[in-house]
């Protein structure tokens, strides 16, 4: 199972956080004030209570006093209906017969005891506060005050208060939000940053003035990146230097095979055939230097320039000696792209050269443009290339599986490479694909040659 990331950890938990407190602070506010409401309409009912009881005593003190009238002479107001027991018999304002059921049991005799007391029942649904004072040994008063008005209130309170504590806890979810996103926003700025530098943008920096908290994260991370672009600028200006010096005597060298190559006739077969040797192994030699000297140099930005880039291709496709019509036509393509020049024709011919020796030659060229960027593809015939092969072959010197496997192994395994510096160069990218019907399709895209 995955595992959530961290800023939906922090939101959830700041969520949670306030959900827990409004929900409690809900919970104790709706029971206070609940508790106070019934405390103080438990005490104005037992006043109310007592009032009738004194004026009921008064009024059946008489001879054969009319109960029934006594009891609608009570202000009782809409909520409160008040019974009387005297001599084993009910007596109501109205017609109830049902109301007299509604007096708890034990409270019945607690007041027959000569007693009073209160006890909260339902009656048929409603809540209410059955209240019973003992008048005489025969006579017995009780007071049901139904509580419809305030159970709603109360009712109205818990949802009241339920939508306050979701509030809240939204709340808390939105002020987790703004804080991880405060928070990280300094490990954004690092990403950032690596982001760059793996995209080759070596002057990437962290501002040590943004976060006085991080100044040591700040100053590791520029310390690190200062030395990786030491080595990198070291690396690349010894490739360079070994490349140009190896250029002179890899001259000399080539010129004095070409003598022996000239006259391998008066040579025996031996000593012709290791002079052929030599010179196939030279060219490669030289074909390696050039490689290191221009994948030296391709760390520079690129100087983009109006190309024709058929034309390009048609020139660069004769150039090595193949089919210029392997290139399709233009169609309603932009005539020219925006791009460099020399990049540009050596991502072609790097791309010619690979399937030429690796993919049983290109089949097809084609240059388009995709919402301003330019896509080349290469298609070749060969076997195509695995995809475990695929996330390494464009790295420098790969000719391992992926050269075996699609032809000989004669190339520096520096083309590809260069391929994919080119279009970094221009913010691009090159990948590999299955070509329909069989092959490989090498794609680069660079984005903006169309304004």
């Amino acid at each position: 199972m995955r595992r959530a990331g961290l800023r939906t950890r922090v939101i959830a938990g700041f969520a949670a956080g306030a959900l827990a407190l409004s929900a409690s602070m809900a919970i104790i506010s709706y029971e206070l004030t609940r508790s106070s409401l019934l405390a103080g309409r438990e005490r104005a009912t037992m006043r109310a209570t007592a009032y009738d009881a004194r004026i009921i005593t008064a009024s059946l003190a008489g001879e054969r006093p009319d109960v029934v009238a006594v009891l609608k002479s009570l202000d009782t107001g809409g909520n409160r209906r008040t019974l009387l027991r005297r001599d084993g018999l009910w007596y109501t304002r109205n017609t109830d017969p049902g109301a007299a059921d509604a007096v708890p049991a034990g409270l019945r005799r607690l007041v027959e005891q000569g007693g009073q007391g209160a006890q909260w029942v339902r009656v048929d649904g409603v809540p209410a506060l059955v209240i019973g004072v003992s008048l005489s040994p025969t006579t017995a008063l009780y007071e049901i005050d139904y509580l419809r008005e305030l159970d709603q209130t109360l009712r109205t309170l818990a949802w009241v208060l339920g939508l306050v504590a979701a509030a809240v806890a939204a709340a808390g979810a939105g002020l987790g939000w703004y804080a991880t996103r405060y928070v990280l926003r300094p490990l954004r700025s690092v990403a950032d940053a690596a982001q760059g530098i793996t995209d080759g943008d070596l002057s990437a920096r962290l501002d040590p003035a943004a976060e006085p908290d991080l100044a040591r994260l700040t100053a590791s991370f520029n310390g690190m990146v200062d030395q990786l672009a030491r080595r990198h600028e070291r690396d690349r200006r010894f490739a360079a230097d070994v490349s140009h010096e190896l250029r002179s005597p890899l001259q000399t060298l080539a010129a004095s095979a070409s003598v022996l190559h000239r006259r391998r006739e008066h040579l025996d077969e031996r000593t012709a055939l290791a002079a052929g040797l030599v010179v196939e192994e030279i060219e490669r030699f030289q074909s390696l230097v050039d490689d290191l000297l221009e994948l030296a140099r391709s760390d520079q930005p690129a100087r983009r320039g109006p190309v024709d880039p058929h034309d390009l291709a048609r020139r660069v496709t004769e150039g090595q000696n193949l089919d210029p019509g392997l290139v399709e036509p233009a169609g309603d393509d932009a005539s020219r792209w925006l791009v460099d020049r020399r990049r540009l024709e050596q991502i072609l011919a790097n791309l010619l050269d690979n399937a030429v020796r690796h993919g049983g030659g290109p089949v097809a060229v084609r240059l388009t443009c995709v919402a301003g960027t330019g896509r080349v593809e290469v298609d070749d015939e060969g076997p195509g290339v695995r995809p475990a092969d695929r996330a390494v072959i464009f790295d420098r010197f790969v000719r391992g599986r992926s050269a075996g496997a699609r032809g000989g192994g004669d190339g520096t395994g520096l083309g590809l490479s260069l391929v994919a510096q080119h279009a970094k160069a221009h913010g691009g990218r090159v990948v590999v694909l299955d070509r329909p019907g069989g092959g490989a399709r090498f794609r680069v895209e660079l984005p903006g040659v169309v304004p």
